[in-house]
């Protein structure tokens, strides 16, 4: 894979973004995006939030991160061929899902470099979208997604926590 990045969108737990910065950087992403309430390495005074800092253990400085607001707009352009390695190429990204759906496929099966199971558009640039740890990826954002990937379930609980099911997917595709 060329390139990955990841959007947390409505994730409320520090201690899961600071561990998901953690995990990016161990994983070689790009940039993390953060939408929504999210929250940022940085306050609304641009002081660093040292609930995020104690588990991301300096990732949030190593690793480039953006806040949108609105996850919409930042799929739009990344889609349209925007993004953090784009170096003034038009390349699309592959916008990936990362929830249970009746569209998702199990994540083994997912290649992020293009093919008729995967649902990529472009070979290897890909974006993995991760949502609120109580209700995941708005209805919304998995309909414009390219595809939407899950991790199956053997046990009595439905899910994993959005920062152990990021480590998955990133080494995973790596």
């Amino acid at each position: 894979m060329r390139d990955m990045a990841v959007l947390l969108h409505n994730v409320r737990s520090t201690h899961n973004v600071g561990s998901i910065f953690r995990t990016a950087d161990a994983a070689g992403v790009s940039r993390v995006y953060l939408s929504g309430y999210t929250p940022t390495p940085l306050d609304r005074f641009g002081r660093t939030r040292k609930d995020i800092a104690k588990t991301a253990l300096g990732a949030e400085k190593s690793v480039p991160w953006e806040y949108h607001k609105s996850p919409m707009a930042l799929i739009k352009k990344l889609s349209a061929g925007g993004g953090p390695s784009s170096g003034g190429k038009k390349e699309r990204w592959n916008i990936v899902g990362v929830e249970q759906s009746p569209r998702s496929i199990d994540y083994r099966k997912f290649s992020a470099e293009g093919g008729s199971s995967s649902g990529g558009k472009k070979k290897g640039k890909t974006v993995f979208v991760f949502g609120n740890e109580l209700s995941g990826v708005p209805k919304s954002i998995l309909k414009i997604c390219d595809a939407i990937v899950e991790i199956p379930m053997h046990g009595r609980k439905e899910s994993l926590n959005v920062s152990v099911a990021a480590g998955i997917i990133l080494f995973s595709v790596r």
